[in-house]
Parts: structure tokens; C-alpha cells; sequence
């Protein structure tokens, strides 16, 4: 009963909180400045960069991964010595602690619930459910940074790395799942919560990206300039 307790509700519990650090406010407000009046006013690291420099926008992005990677790992790790790692029950605990660092990303407590969009953070979470979204995350990054360096507009690359994630992952979960390669643990009965949660994230992704979509549509979204001078 008290493991259940732990992976149920204190470590998803934990992950919010931390998933919800808002490292873009915290950078920002170190060097006099509040993020939230600056160009689109979000948090994430896209706006840290408009407001203080690529090396900073590239310094929360990391951030901003690790906070989504970091109790992931932690709930693999205990999942692991828990021997439920490979478990429908282990599946699920992993896909909530995600899940709850994408949201305290998207809705922190810290800021009255008004938060980013959740792509960093959901990077992290894939790249550290290793190899079921580990692999198609590596694959949406590469999307990611094709599409944003050929179209020069990184929201574009945003949406099609949500597509690209949930396309390998589920390519990868039809090729290796039973009967074909006999792998229980990519069997639906098993593996059940990540593929709803590798559904749902690309979805609230979307959705956070409502005004860029609506921007693009009127050919008024923001362009990155490739090779200008880096601020900060």
C-alpha cells in the first residue's frame, strides 16, 4: 500500500512541482527583466532568447528538458528496484509522473497556473523513458531542427516534431509490439499508458500553440534570424 502511495500520488505530485519551476521568470528577473512583458510574454526559452540572447534561450531550454527528464528518471529508477518496471502498473506510473512535469510546465502553481507551451519539458520526459519514447523523441528533435532551420520559424518545428514523436512512436509500437517480435513489453495490454499519454501530449502541445498557429495562418508569426549577432 505505501508503494502505491509513493508512485500514484507523491511522485507525481513531486514531478508537477518541479516541472513547474519556471526557469524562463527566474533567468530573466536575474538580469532585471520580466518575461512575461517581453515580445509573445511566455516563459519558455524561445522568449528568454527574444528577451536576453540565444545563450540564454539555449540555457533554459536545457533547463526546461531537465525538469521534465530528471523525476522521469527518478521514477524509472524506482520502478526498477520496485521490479514493476516492465508492468502495465509501471508504464502507468511513469506516463503520470511525466505527464505532471508537463503540466506543472504548462500550468505552474508558482505563477498562478499560467505557464508555457510544454515542448521542452515533454522532450525531457520522452528522452528519459528509455527506448519506447527515447528513440522517436531523438527523431522529432532532428524534425525539429530541419524544419526550424529551413522554415526559420520555431513553432513551425514545434508542431511538426509533435507530429514527428507521435508518427515513430507509433510506427515503433506496431513493428515491435506482439505477436511480431514477441516483446511483452511493448504488448498493448502493458504498454496501454503510454499510448494514450504519447497521444495526449502532442495534443495539449497543439493546443498551447493555438495563436502561433493562428499567426501563421495570417503570415504574422515570428521569423528567427539565422547567423545575426547572439545578445546577452
Amino acid at each position: 500500500m505505501e508503494e502505491y502511495l509513493i508512485i500514484f500520488i507523491v511522485c507525481p505530485l513531486l514531478g508537477f512541482l518541479v516541472g513547474g519551476i519556471p526557469f524562463g521568470v527566474i533567468l530573466t528577473a536575474a538580469r532585471g527583466v520580466d518575461i512575461r512583458t517581453v515580445g509573445s510574454g511566455n516563459i519558455g526559452a524561445t522568449n528568454v532568447a527574444r528577451a536576453l540572447g540565444r545563450k540564454w534561450g539555449y540555457f533554459c531550454f536545457v533547463l526546461d528538458v531537465l525538469k521534465g527528464a530528471i523525476p522521469t528518471v527518478a521514477m524509472g529508477a524506482l520502478l526498477s528496484r520496485w521490479q514493476l518496471g516492465d508492468s502495465a502498473m509501471g508504464f502507468l506510473a511513469w506516463a503520470l509522473v511525466g505527464c505532471a512535469a508537463v503540466l506543472g510546465h504548462v500550468f505552474p502553481i508558482y505563477l498562478k497556473f499560467r505557464g508555457g507551451k510544454g515542448v521542452a519539458t515533454s522532450a525531457g520526459v520522452a528522452l528519459a523513458i528509455w527506448p519506447f519514447y527515447a528513440l522517436p523523441a531523438l527523431l522529432a528533435l532532428f524534425a525539429w531542427l530541419v524544419t526550424t532551420l529551413v522554415s526559420r520559424t520555431i513553432s513551425i518545428g514545434s508542431l511538426v516534431a509533435c507530429l514527428a514523436f507521435l508518427i515513430s512512436y507509433l510506427a515503433g509500437f506496431w513493428i515491435f509490439s506482439e505477436p511480431r517480435w514477441i516483446i511483452s513489453a511493448w504488448s498493448l495490454s502493458t504498454q496501454w499508458p503510454l499510448l494514450i499519454f504519447a497521444c495526449l501530449v502532442p495534443v495539449l502541445i497543439i493546443i498551447r500553440h493555438r495563436a502561433n498557429i493562428t499567426r501563421l495562418l495570417t503570415g504574422q508569426e515570428h521569423q528567427i534570424k539565422l547567423g545575426g549577432p547572439n545578445r546577452g
